[in-house]
């Protein structure tokens, strides 16, 4: 096996030459008892940058087995990987311009399982890309060693060779991963669907920031809400505990609404700590809904909430190209409720109005046989009480809603209080007079069988899936815009959501219905991210995340190529 010195040679020998020339390094060296694998070169040094791996022998590294037992393995890659990108930050400090080379796909607010570092019984292994270092497309290999050389093997063991100085701080990290697992299993069996923590500081530094907000008002449960949640680690948690069933989030604007929802919405992961979201812990098949203006829509039934359209199209099987804000909703929640949802989420800021409600004075002025669209308030007590399926619902306007509501907590300067009661008392005495608009109150759905997904162009040629960011996945020409998807987190669950796009044809073996397809390429991406990809065995790209099932569902209707019998 070549060793760092046949590296420096190499690299000595081809300084100066085409950057092509990069490719002679492609290959495995050893320092001591380590390994580099330098899998893929790039082509010039403006393409996507060259992927490294280095593996270090679990008898060196020394890490204890129970850090990376079951379900602590993620966590634990996770904290390896920002080990890994503190000391790539710090180890280079004095060369802004080789820190920049180096790069690891990290977490930031929320732990993910990441393709970038594997933890084995035999060893653990770090996944980098490099940009190789070129004076215009002249190699400059001198540079290219100190980025690839005994630096790297530093960088690296630094981070996952054991240190007992860190156990307490490795500890803690894994077992609060595991309590927020516990909890989040815990909640069918004690009726709740999601659990925030009293001390939880929910609010954020700003829109496009994820940081919490210094000095913000920590959360407190109303005391009739208020719950102890057992964990293994950390004892007796207190909190407000949001029951199954119909839950509205009231109070005026600018007070906290909005913002409670999102904490619940992202309380499907699992945050640091430090990041105030700690312990607010929703349920594993929680979807936010929203109307979505424009969207593909493949074959949904969404007879449920919408019929008898004029034209007589069947809304059974319906297809648009460009959906309006109702026919959108209406589709998310269907598409939602195939996968297995039964917990959504909504706001009354983002859902189309005349799919939310439709009051007395409209049913007076449109008949009801003028009117497609059966309102969710219609719906929404009979998904809970028939199917399970339970809605937190933010409301600001549409108080009417109070009819149909098991429970409604009320914000005020960011503090909240279960105003049920009086919410019930309201409803009692200032009646709304609509009508339900319900005829069939069953909620049907098929077992979409998908017919083809067509990834070839007009020449038989595959088309390229590429992720653009966190919201864009390019198919050939074709952008499926992700954007209305809240619960998609990172740039690297949408680069897996492409990988899966793309070989998708090797799952639609026989007739496979949607949700099969799903549970199949989900049950391979938590096996190993890898496995759903095109490349070679062995030959790992380092920058995947794991997205959640409902936000792979909805890339794949969104796709302009799916066609469904």
């Amino acid at each position: 096996m070549l060793s760092l010195n046949d590296l420096a040679a190499k690299l000595k020998e081809i300084d100066g030459r085409g950057y092509k020339a990069y490719k002679d390094i492609q290959g495995c060296y050893r320092s001591g008892d380590s390994l580099l694998y330098i899998d893929f070169i790039q082509g010039d040094p403006f393409a996507p940058p060259s992927r490294v791996r280095v593996r270090v022998p679990m008898s060196k590294a020394g890490l204890p087995a129970f850090l990376y037992q079951e379900r602590r393995q993620t966590a634990l890659e996770d904290l390896l990987i920002r080990y890994v990108k503190r000391n790539i930050n710090s180890h280079y400090k004095a060369q802004p311009g080789l820190k920049k080379m180096l790069m690891i796909d990290a977490g930031q607010q929320q732990v993910l399982k990441r393709s970038s570092c594997k933890v084995t019984p035999d060893w653990v292994e770090v996944r980098l890309k490099v940009e190789l270092p070129a004076a215009g497309r002249r190699i400059l290999g001198r540079q290219a060693y100190e980025i690839l050389g005994p630096s790297l093997f530093g960088v690296v063991e630094e981070a996952v060779v054991f240190n007992p100085q860190r156990k307490q701080e490795m500890s803690e990290w894994v077992y609060l991963f595991e309590d927020q697992e516990h909890i989040r299993q815990s909640l069918p069996d004690l009726g709740l669907v999601a659990f925030v923590a009293n001390g939880s500081i929910l609010a954020r530094i700003s829109g496009n920031s994820d940081l919490p907000l210094p000095n913000a008002v920590a959360f407190k449960s109303p005391p009739s809400m208020e719950v102890e949640l057992p964990t293994i680690h950390h004892g007796l948690i207190k909190g407000m505990g949001l029951p199954k069933g119909v839950s509205l989030i009231v109070g005026g604007g600018y007070h906290g609404k909005s913002t409670l929802l999102k904490a619940i919405e992202k309380g499907v992961y699992n945050h640091i700590r430090g990041d105030g979201r700690e312990w607010v812990i929703s349920s594993n098949n929680t979807v936010k809904i929203r109307a979505e203006d424009g969207r593909r829509i493949e074959k949904v039934d969404i007879k449920y909430f919408i019929d008898n359209l004029p034209g007589g199209e069947d809304t059974q099987q319906f297809s648009s190209v460009n959906a309006s804000g109702s026919t959108s909703q209406a589709a998310n929640i269907m598409e939602a409720i195939e996968i297995g949802s039964d917990l959504l989420l909504m706001d009354e800021d983002t859902s189309a109005t005349n799919f939310m409600i439709r009051d007395a004075r409209m049913q007076a002025l449109v008949a009801k046989e003028k009117e497609p669209i059966t309102p969710f308030i219609d719906r929404i007590r009979s998904l809970y009480e028939k199917h399970e399926i339970s809605t937190i619902l933010v409301i600001g306007g549409a108080g009417d809603y109070l009819d149909v509501a098991d429970r409604v907590v009320m914000l005020d300067a960011y503090q909240v209080y279960d105003v049920s009661a009086r919410a019930k008392e309201v409803a009692r005495s200032i009646e709304s007079n609509r009508l339900s608009d319900v005829k069939d109150d069953q909620l049907k759905y098929r077992n979409r069988i998908i017919k083809k997904v067509q990834l070839k162009n007009s020449s038989r040629d595959r088309v390229k899936v590429s992720a653009k960011g966190l919201h864009t996945i390019l198919v050939g020409q074709e952008k499926v815009d992700l954007s209305g998807l809240e619960q998609l987190l990172d740039s690297s669950q949408t680069r897996t959501i492409a990988e899966c796009l793309a070989n998708l044809e090797r799952y639609l073996v026989g007739r496979v219905s949607f949700k099969q397809l799903l549970d199949s390429i989900y049950e391979d991406l938590e096996t190993d991210l890898a496995q759903v990809t095109s490349y070679k065995a062995g030959v790992h790209p380092g920058d995947l995340a794991l997205p959640r099932k409902y936000e792979l569902a909805a890339a794949i209707n969104r796709l302009p190529f799916l066609q469904i019998e």
